[in-house]
């Protein structure tokens, strides 16, 4: 069996009072583009520090391509691109000298690809990184992760700061380097985002893995809160969304409908297809409430076959 290019075994960071990381087993096989899902303050970062060789485990070990993270952790920087939750800070130094510094500790950076991320992040290497904005930070942290084609990215929240366009960019540049056989481990908050880009996904709460789920079974947990309006005095097809499948808690308060929607929006655009809709708004509900909702489920589930 070929080397894992991220293995754990019982990996744990105990802060105290509940919070950390504990026993976490998880390998990610080369080539494998894989989510880390999880709400703020769950334990991703933790784990990820832990892989960098930033702080160092409670118990429990962890390997980079079969490389130990605390022991091997220089080696283990040189094949990895890391884009950190929270940028350092590197004060009056301008962004090609940033650039220029690391990519000196990791033996050399290639100028061409350097330029070529700068330019498709429009971002400004000559400026000094104080002045930078946040999201202009960000998109340093990108160049700064991919410039020397690591065999692995681990990517803590990427996108954040970042407009939809260069998020959609970013989604290029991950597929670019899935395509030439980099491993991809994306730790994220946003599930759309994690189903935009991974194969499989590590879901944890409170510090512990729960599931790793595939996208099929990502799909079925997933819903919106969808608040319809129709034009005043126009016919509101309420016997149609309430039958419509995958549609639930439908509320009507005049000629605004609110509903849950499971799944596909198929379902409900057949039921108002017709109907003069002049505004349609869906929220994506948090990943705390998605959690709970599946929880909830799963526990029906059991008291049920029980």
């Amino acid at each position: 069996m070929a080397v894992a290019a991220i293995g754990t075994s019982k990996l744990s960071k105990d802060y105290g009072m509940g919070r950390g990381l504990f026993e976490l087993d998880l390998r990610v096989e080369q080539q494998e583009v894989f989510g880390f899902l999880g709400p703020n303050g769950a334990g991703k970062t933790t784990m990820i520090r832990c892989l960098m060789g930033l702080i160092r485990p409670t118990a429990g070990s962890a390997q980079v391509f079969g490389l130990d993270c605390l022991h091997d952790y220089v080696a283990v920087k040189r094949r990895v691109g890391y884009v950190p939750g929270d940028m350092p800070q590197f004060g009056s130094l301008r962004g090609s000298e940033v650039v220029a510094h690391l990519g000196a500790m990791r033996g050399g950076a290639d100028l061409k690809v350097v330029r070529n991320l700068a330019e498709r992040f429009s971002l400004d290497l000559s400026r000094r990184y104080r002045e930078y904005s946040s999201g202009n930070k960000q998109k340093l942290g990108i160049v700064l992760a991919f410039m020397h084609r690591p065999p692995l990215l681990i990517l803590d929240e990427p996108t954040s700061g970042l407009d939809p366009l260069n998020q959609q960019e970013f989604y290029k540049l991950l597929k670019e380097a899935r395509d030439g056989g980099a491993t991809i481990f994306l730790s994220s908050h946003i599930l759309s985002e994690v189903e935009h880009a991974c194969d499989r996904v590590g879901i944890i709460r409170s510090g512990r893995l729960v599931r790793i789920a595939d996208l099929d079974e990502l799909h079925s947990i997933r819903f919106h809160h969808v608040e319809l309006e129709f034009a005043p005095g126009a016919k509101v097809p309420i016997a149609a969304i309430r039958s419509a499948a995958g549609v639930e808690e439908v509320v009507v308060d005049g000629h605004i409908v609110r509903c849950t929607v499971r799944g596909t929006f198929e379902p409900l655009l057949d039921a108002i297809r017709g109907a003069t809709v002049t505004n349609l708004v869906s929220h994506e509900p948090s990943l705390e409430e998605l959690f709970l909702e599946y929880y909830q489920e799963s526990a029906s589930t059991k008291a049920l076959t029980n």
